[in-house]
């Protein structure tokens, strides 16, 4: 049977995971060791995607390492342990980024060109609405269509109907509610 070598680490890591448990120190410090080797590549990628320079590297390692040896009780023998310590490993890296305030900014400029074009609507659409609109009463019906579709404010259809703003957002919360009873109904 031919083995790959993430295979080949898989069994060695293992096995050197179940005699560090049992207590081999000597296996457990070369478990580490590799476990340093291992991770300190994906943490260096995962700042590099952040665009961060290395200067935190060496101290997400041993966050790692600390965190691998207080959770290494966690560990399930019937698991991998590579994920399991990739895993620590990349959660160690977003909580050094985090504490730096890392954001991803992408700029804008030529960014209406990648998103794709509205669809034209769909004309059953609009008439589903509408027959849906019809279980509501005439008021209601004209609080969902002034807010809702035609994007008025609270204020100014209070003041058009001669409502306080509090029983317009009452009328549309309850009218909203009805209108998704009734479609639910309508799917049924």
């Amino acid at each position: 049977m031919n083995t790959q070598p993430g295979d080949r680490r898989e069994q060695v890591w293992a096995a050197q995971m179940r005699a560090a448990l049992n207590g081999d120190e000597a296996a457990y410090r070369r478990l580490l060791a590799e476990f340093a080797r291992a991770i300190r590549p994906a943490i260096r990628g995962a700042f590099a995607r952040a665009r961060l320079g290395d200067a935190d590297l060496d101290d997400v390692v041993q966050e790692t390492l600390l965190a691998l040896h207080l959770k290494r009780q966690t560990w399930d023998p019937a698991l991998k342990v590579t994920p399991w310590v990739m895993a620590i490993a990349r959660h160690k890296a977003i909580d050094a980024m985090r504490r730096r305030g890392v954001r991803r900014a992408e700029p804008i400029e030529d960014f209406e060109a990648v998103l794709a074009a509205p669809e034209a609507p769909d004309p059953h659409q609009r008439s589903d609405v509408e027959k849906l609109m019809e279980t509501l009463s005439p008021r209601a019906r004209d609080i969902v269509r002034a807010i809702s579709l035609e994007d008025q404010s609270i204020s100014a259809t209070a003041t058009r109907l001669g409502m306080t703003e509090v029983a317009v957002r009452v009328a549309l919360h309850r009218a909203l509610k009805s209108l998704a009873a009734a479609w639910r109904g309508s799917q049924s």
